[in-house]
Order: structure tokens, then C-alpha cells, then sequence
């Protein structure tokens, strides 16, 4: 079974769950502000080897996490010398207590459990004005921050000129204020998405939801929402490879119709983008897992002309990103030659020749 066929199975599922679901596990929690996911140290790992050579003498700052039973701090305490870290800080938000922070390694020494540990005025809110000066210290941000405040809280990172390695449900790319951020190719999709998230771990109180609800080995309560996504601004060498595409869109023009209310075509699945085609299509969200700003420009989300959203034929597709082959648009230059009448609409939308 090829690794382009497990893909699409994957994001396929993804994109079902996003049509069929709307009151999602997550969406219920962000509704209810419940935000205790705490994420597995294998996801961790999983995603965090892509992007160790960032890592030398930097500090690294986990603003949303107990040092205590965080694993991004068992994670970063654990591999300190082999990422050559200067320093890690971790801060913890209280409801009705004094937040504090704790610094490895300890002024004492290197031991997991002997933390500086510095209580707070406050209660560790990351917005508050004592997180915001550990923020100013640091720098990579590395955390699975509250998904209810996810906008706000990204927005915090970009006012600081962070980098940062975080978590949030696959619906956040769909926030304005977040394509935004990916359309100017300022943050972008980590390495893992979906079901390469393969849980998280939830308090006592916390519903087991779905059909790969779990208790493991160790009494660990886990929910596998497999929606959530790794959004960053750590390059890796993945996002500028390009995407093969193997089909193409003349003769098979039927494949794709055209939008209601843009001059662009409908592609259903990211395996189905034409490698011929040079104008404006209209892709999925997930998409942007396999996107190389080399290769693609990303022109506007969502919208027709009219300002509503895309429309095949009177029918709304689930969101549509639409894109363009910059590839194309480099290898066919503009010609001045005349196109004869009859091949007008057949030439529409195709290749600049």
C-alpha cells in the first residue's frame, strides 16, 4: 500500500468528519471551555524530530504546562543536551490558585525533579503581564495551548515575533485571522495531522469519546479526535517538496466545473489538482498539509466574487481554498499572439500560453 494512498484515505476521513460532525468532541469543548488535552510524549517525539536543528542554544518556553505533568517538558528536559538547549521554562495556569513557572536545569542541578520553582502574583494566564515577560525571554514556544483561545493566542506569538511548534484543531486554518498568516507564508502545517496525532490524554470528568476512546497501559484516560494538526513557523525541508500530480485537466474537463461565482474549477481531492491546468482551482483545506509555497500560490479562501461562498452548480462544496500552479505560470510566458475566435472557450482558463 503506498504512502500517497494511506494519505488520501487519511484526509479524505479528515474531511469527512469536518462535513458530517459539526458538534465535534472539540467543538463541544471549546463551547464549554474545556481545554485540559494534554498530548502524548509519542506525539511529541513524533513531531519535535523534524525540527531539532532549530534548536541549539535557544530557550525554549512551554506556557501552558504543569513541569510537573507536562510531557513537552519531559520531553525537553529528557533531550536538554542533545537539542544543545540554553534553557527551559514552563509556566502553569492556575483557576483558583497562584500560577507559577519552573527553569531546568535547576540552579541545584540536572534532575527532572528538582525545578527553580517561582510562584506568580497571578494565575499564570499566558495573557497576563508576568507570562508575557517569561514570553520576552524565550525563544520557540513549544505547547498545546488552549484550543478555545486559539486565535488569541497565536496572535500574541506573531505580536511578539515568536517562532513556535503548536497544536490546534485542523478548523483553526479556516479562521480568518489564521490563513491570513499561511496565505502571506508566515506560519504554516507541521509535519503531522489527523490521525498522525494519535491522541490526548483528558481528566477524570471528560467524556470518552468516539470508537478509539482508550484507557492505556498506564491508567492514561485518551480521546482521539483525529482532526487536530501541528501549525508552526519552523521551516523543514518536507514544505518544499513539491506535489506530484499525475492528472491532468484536458479531456477530462468534466472532472473539474467550474465555480457559479469565480472563474476557477472545482478539484475535489489534493491527489486530483491538474498538472496542466494554469488558472485559478479550488482545493481542500487539507491541502495545505502537502503545500510548497514554491510550487503554489494561494489567491483567497472561501469566497466568489459575489463574497459568498463557492458554489458548483447551486451547491456549496465544503470550504474551498483556491490556488494557482506557479510552476505553470514561470514555464508558459504571456504571448501577444492573437487567439483565433473559435478556440476562445476552449482556451479559457487554461495554460498562459
Amino acid at each position: 500500500m503506498s504512502s500517497q494512498y494511506v494519505y488520501t484515505k487519511v484526509v479524505s476521513e479528515i474531511e469527512r468528519k469536518m462535513r458530517k460532525v459539526p458538534r465535534s468532541f472539540l467543538k463541544d469543548a471549546k463551547a464549554n471551555k474545556k481545554d485540559e488535552f494534554y498530548t502524548q510524549l509519542k506525539d511529541i517525539e513524533s513531531e519535535l524530530k523534524h525540527y531539532k536543528k532549530h534548536f541549539k542554544g535557544k530557550v525554549v518556553f512551554c506556557n501552558c504546562d504543569d513541569p510537573k505533568t507536562s510531557n513537552f517538558f519531559k520531553y525537553f528536559a529528557q533531550n536538554f543536551e542533545e537539542l544543545g538547549l540554553k534553557k527551559l521554562i514552563t509556566a502553569c495556569y492556575k483557576t483558583q490558585d497562584l500560577g507559577f513557572y519552573g527553569t531546568f536545569p535547576s540552579s541545584k542541578n540536572s534532575d527532572l525533579n528538582n525545578l527553580d520553582i517561582v510562584y506568580l502574583e497571578g494565575d499564570g494566564d499566558f495573557r497576563s503581564k508576568e507570562s508575557i515577560e517569561l514570553l520576552k525571554q524565550s525563544d520557540i514556544v513549544v505547547t498545546n495551548p488552549p484550543f478555545s483561545l486559539f486565535r488569541e493566542y497565536i496572535a500574541q506569538l506573531i505580536q511578539y515575533d515568536k517562532k513556535f511548534l503548536v497544536i490546534g484543531n485542523i478548523n483553526a486554518i479556516t479562521y480568518k485571522e489564521i490563513f491570513k498568516l499561511i496565505q502571506k507564508n508566515e506560519i504554516w502545517l507541521g509535519i503531522n495531522l489527523g490521525r498522525g496525532i494519535s491522541g490526548f490524554i483528558v481528566p477524570e470528568e471528560y467524556e470518552l469519546y468516539g470508537t478509539e476512546a482508550r484507557v492505556d497501559a498506564s491508567g492514561c484516560r485518551i480521546v482521539s479526535p483525529n482532526n487536530c494538526l501541528w501549525l508552526t513557523n519552523l521551516d523543514t525541508t518536507t514544505r518544499h517538496e513539491d506535489i506530484v500530480l499525475t492528472k491532468t485537466y484536458i479531456g477530462n474537463e468534466s472532472n473539474y466545473p467550474t465555480y457559479d461565482n469565480y472563474n476557477g474549477i472545482n478539484v475535489n481531492k489534493t491527489q486530483d489538482v491538474p498538472k496542466d491546468y494554469g488558472g485559478v482551482m479550488g482545493v481542500p483545506i487539507t491541502f495545505l498539509h502537502k503545500y510548497n509555497p514554491e510550487q503554489f500560490e494561494i489567491i483567497k479562501f472561501r469566497k466568489g466574487d459575489d463574497e459568498k461562498d463557492l458554489s458548483v452548480h447551486g451547491k456549496c462544496p465544503y470550504f474551498r481554498i483556491l490556488i494557482k500552479n506557479r510552476r505553470l505560470q514561470k514555464k508558459h510566458k504571456p504571448s501577444i499572439a492573437v487567439t483565433p475566435k473559435s478556440n476562445i472557450s476552449e482556451q479559457m482558463c487554461l495554460i498562459d500560453l
